[in-house]
C-alpha cells in the first residue's frame, strides 16, 4: 500500500484547503489574543511606566508597538488565508498571501525575540526598568520589594508581576503566529509553483496515491 487512510503527507497536505482554512482561523484567534493582551499591558502596566514625563522604555516599545502590529497583521493573514482556501485558482490572492504571511512571519519572530529580551532585561534588572517613572528616593533596589513611602504613583510589586504574567503568553502567541504565518507562506509558494516543495506537490497532483 503506497498510502494509508491517515491522509496525505508532504507538501500536498499543507496545501489542502481545509488545513489552510484552519491555519487562517488560528491566526485570526491568535491575532485577537495578542491585541487583547497588548491592551491589558498598556492599561495596567505601560501607562504607569511611561510616567509623567512620558519616557518610553524598551519594554514599552516592544510590548505596545510590535505586539499590536503583529496581532493586526496576523488577523490580515488569517483573512487572506481563508479567502485563498475558497479560491484556490486566484493568482492575485496567492501573491497577497505570500507577501503578508512573509511579512508577518518576520514581524512575529521579531516580536517574540523582543518580548524575550524585554523579559530577560526586566528579570535581570529586578524590575527597575519598569519603575523608571517613579523618582522616589525610597525606591528599593528590587521592584518586588515594598516601597517605604507613597511617593511612587503606582504599586511597584504589582507592575513587575503583572508585566511578566502578560509578557510570557504574549511571547508564546507571537511565536505561534510566526509558525502559522510561515506555513501560509509555504502554501503560497506551492500554489505559485516556486521551490522544491511546489515541484513535489505537482508530482502528487499528476501521480495520485493508489490505495489498495
Amino acid at each position: 500500500m503506497a498510502g494509508g487512510r491517515g491522509g496525505r503527507r508532504g507538501p500536498g497536505a499543507l496545501a489542502e484547503p481545509r488545513r489552510l482554512m484552519r491555519a487562517g482561523l488560528g491566526l485570526i484567534v491568535l491575532g485577537h489574543g495578542s491585541l487583547v493582551l497588548g491592551a491589558i499591558v498598556h492599561g495596567s502596566v505601560l501607562r504607569h511606566v511611561a510616567g509623567a514625563s512620558r519616557a518610553v522604555t524598551p519594554e514599552y516599545a516592544v510590548a505596545n508597538v510590535v505586539s499590536v502590529g503583529s496581532g493586526l497583521l496576523s488577523i490580515a493573514v488569517g483573512i487572506v488565508a481563508i479567502l485563498v482556501s475558497h479560491n484556490l485558482s486566484r493568482a492575485a490572492l496567492h501573491w497577497t498571501l505570500l507577501s503578508v504571511s512573509l511579512l508577518n512571519c518576520l514581524l512575529s519572530t521579531a516580536c517574540s525575540v523582543g518580548l524575550a529580551l524585554a523579559i530577560s532585561l526586566t528579570i535581570h534588572s529586578r524590575g527597575m526598568h519598569l519603575v523608571m517613572g517613579c523618582n522616589s528616593s525610597a525606591l528599593p533596589a528590587d521592584a518586588r520589594a515594598a516601597i517605604a513611602t507613597n511617593d511612587c504613583p503606582f504599586n511597584t510589586t504589582r507592575i513587575y508581576d503583572t508585566a511578566l504574567a502578560l509578557w510570557f503568553p504574549s511571547m508564546v502567541l507571537a511565536a505561534t503566529e510566526a509558525v502559522l504565518s510561515g506555513r501560509c507562506c509555504l502554501v503560497a509558494l506551492i500554489f505559485r509553483g516556486i521551490g522544491p516543495c511546489a515541484r513535489s506537490y505537482g508530482k502528487e497532483q499528476v501521480c495520485p496515491i493508489n490505495l489498495d
